[in-house]
């Protein structure tokens, strides 16, 4: 009884940033004596060791199959760690301020793209590339569900719930069936999609725009260099654009509170800057130098994990109307 009083006395949210922190610090020293010692290395990525990996890096055979792609995903772990310490003993003013259910999800989801993607780029398995994708949709999905939250009469118990039971689903049907989880579905690609368009509904929510901004959503592919008339003559292989009608399917009330958009442009110029550089960091790409510690998909990782800052400083940016 008494070590049991022990516990709960330590895992309470005033310790939440210490707890991320120690086992944050445990990780890597188990994540680097496995690959030191060469127990977690994919057998298969031994024949590519001297190429070019997918991310131009090339493969060595060292503790690390990508080293300088492995090793840039340490600023989500200081990132996320930054947001915890900030929240610790923080007074809280607003819902994304203090520690509560919903802001250590949050850092500790940011926390999580560290070691998910050291997973991937450390080993070179498939378990490895299943640990990076969850770790980014643990983290994409959790603004567009809190904001549909905001513009709900959910509790935020109930949003948790939700958030839980999706990953869940997508970490076991990723596991399953692979890339599209055998549906033809990129749940992070259609969450960017999302974010943005309950974005667009927080700040302009009315019974009219709950329908028109799922249009809002091919905009966001043209972004990223998909076309209207290409989803239109593709419906098969896109049928997950009716997705970009759930935000204003859910969000049944008008927001009670204003954000001010300065830190949400901020982490999409991050973002978007990040994704440029992403596009470079590939073998066919002329600025492809797979020796250089100067890897483009290295300035992915750190230019996206200064971006969830910036998100974080957004959303606690709400003041009631």
């Amino acid at each position: 009884m008494q070590q049991s009083n022990k516990l709960k006395q330590l895992f309470v949210k005033e310790n939440a940033f210490i707890i991320t922190l120690t086992v944050s610090v445990i990780f890597l020293l188990v994540f680097y004596l496995l690959s030191f010692f060469q127990l977690i290395q994919s057998e298969d990525s031994l024949a590519f060791i001297g190429e070019a990996s997918r991310w131009c890096e090339r493969v060595s055979d060292g503790p690390f199959r990508e080293p300088v792609n492995t090793l840039s995903n340490l600023g989500f772990m200081v990132a996320g760690l930054y947001i915890l310490h900030k929240l610790t003993n923080e007074t809280s003013f607003n819902e994304f301020s203090g520690l509560n259910k919903i802001t250590i999800l949050y850092g500790v989801a940011v926390v999580y793209l560290g070691p998910g993607s050291m997973m991937m780029h450390g080993t070179n398995t498939e378990w490895g590339g299943w640990a990076d994708n969850l770790s980014m949709v643990m983290y994409i999905i959790l603004p567009w569900l809190y904001n549909c939250y905001k513009m709900s009469n959910w509790s935020s118990n109930t949003l948790l719930k939700i958030y839980f039971a999706v990953i869940f689903i997508y970490a076991l049907m990723r596991g399953l069936f692979g890339n599209g989880m055998g549906i033809g579905l990129d749940l992070f690609g259609v969450s960017i999609g999302l974010w943005v368009i309950s974005e667009f509904l927080y700040k302009f929510w009315s019974p009219s725009m709950r329908f028109f901004s799922g249009f809002i959503g091919f905009l966001v592919m043209m972004l990223f260099g998909i076309s209207p008339m290409e989803v239109l003559n593709n419906l098969g292989e896109f049928w997950w654009v009716i997705f970009f009608w759930l935000p204003g399917l859910l969000a049944n009330k008008k927001p009670e509170s204003v954000r001010t958009y300065k830190w949400y442009y901020a982490g999409m110029i991050a973002y978007m800057t990040a994704f440029v550089i992403w596009l470079t960091g590939v073998p066919d790409s002329e600025t492809c130098n797979p020796d250089t510690i100067f890897q483009a998909h290295g300035f992915w990782h750190l230019l996206t994990a200064l971006s969830t800052i910036f998100f974080f400083y957004h959303y606690r940016s709400e003041k009631l109307i």
